[in-house]
């Protein structure tokens, strides 16, 4: 009996040590354009696996796309997203596919939503939010999904995109737009939690200068996609970002040391920022 006794305490311990060293797994799919293609697809598999975590990644991409054509698509099954998923590192691409075979394709831990860049910042152009958030739960193979908002960025104050208009040419206005309308509209579908790569630009635009765009709008290919990828792994892996130990060669330890606590920084405040938004 000793003997069992042993075998079944050092047996308990194997699996309590392999438990301890597993690799978390968290499955996301981002339905997006080329503001989640800035943000997902470059740097955050990386970033996760530096620190003891395995991301599977998806993106639903069509570029400039807002929720009202993702609603559409997703009523009409019409087939025109590149999907580009990330498993174990390596890229796989799919073109011209539809939303629910997308949402379909594995048991996404976490769904994300967000608005195309123009529109951000303007409440009424959320109408179909509520049913799009509805549809992807119901037919997500993972009941217990979770759908998460991904407040985008404001653009650059020298920007020359033609809905800049809407915000008076103003990055300030147009980031507290963003803010303001994530406060009204997110509460009415039920979604708790934000992946806050708009203030986490904001926050490095402070001491970086208004640098984070490559064009006026989409981020910068280095830094920009780095501090992106570095508030998506903060909020989806549950740890801080701050001392992980990867960023691409083109980037100095400094560079990414700093675009690290900017994402620590949005991770903690984006309640605080987008009540007090709400509150002036």
């Amino acid at each position: 009996m000793r003997g069992k006794s042993f075998f079944f305490v050092v047996l308990l311990l194997v699996f309590c040590v392999a438990g301890v060293n597993a690799k978390r797994i968290v499955r996301v799919l981002a339905i997006g354009n080329s503001f989640s293609e800035d943000a997902v697809e470059h740097y955050l598999y990386e970033l996760a696996a530096a620190q003891g975590d395995s991301l599977v990644i998806g993106n639903a991409y069509i570029p400039g796309c807002p929720l009202d054509r993702h609603w559409d698509n997703a009523l009409t099954g019409k087939k025109a997203y590149r999907y580009r998923k990330i498993v174990g590192g390596v890229t796989t691409t799919q073109k011209n596919t539809d939303l629910a075979t997308i949402v379909r394709d594995d048991e996404w831990d976490v769904i994300t939503l967000q608005q195309a860049s123009h529109y951000s910042g303007l409440p009424y152009t959320y109408s179909h939010l509520v049913q799009l958030k509805d549809y992807v739960r119901k037919i997500c193979r993972n009941r217990k999904v979770e759908v998460m908002w991904h407040l985008t960025w404001a653009y650059a104050q020298n920007s020359k995109h033609s809905a800049f208009r809407y915000y008076k040419h103003d990055q300030q206005q147009m980031y507290s737009q963003i803010l303001l309308t994530a406060a009204l509209e997110l509460p009415k579908a039920g979604i708790k939690h934000v992946i806050p790569t708009g203030i986490a630009v904001q926050e490095a635009r402070k001491k970086e200068g208004d640098v984070l765009c490559r064009d006026g709008f989409h981020l910068q290919l280095q830094y920009g996609r780095y501090l992106a990828a570095c508030t998506w792994c903060e909020v989806l892996t549950k740890r801080k970002v701050i001392g992980n130990t990867y960023h691409p060669k083109t980037m100095s330890a400094e560079q990414a040391k700093a675009m690290q606590e900017y994402a620590h920084i949005a991770c903690k405040e984006w309640k605080r920022k987008i009540q007090a938004a709400a509150a002036k």
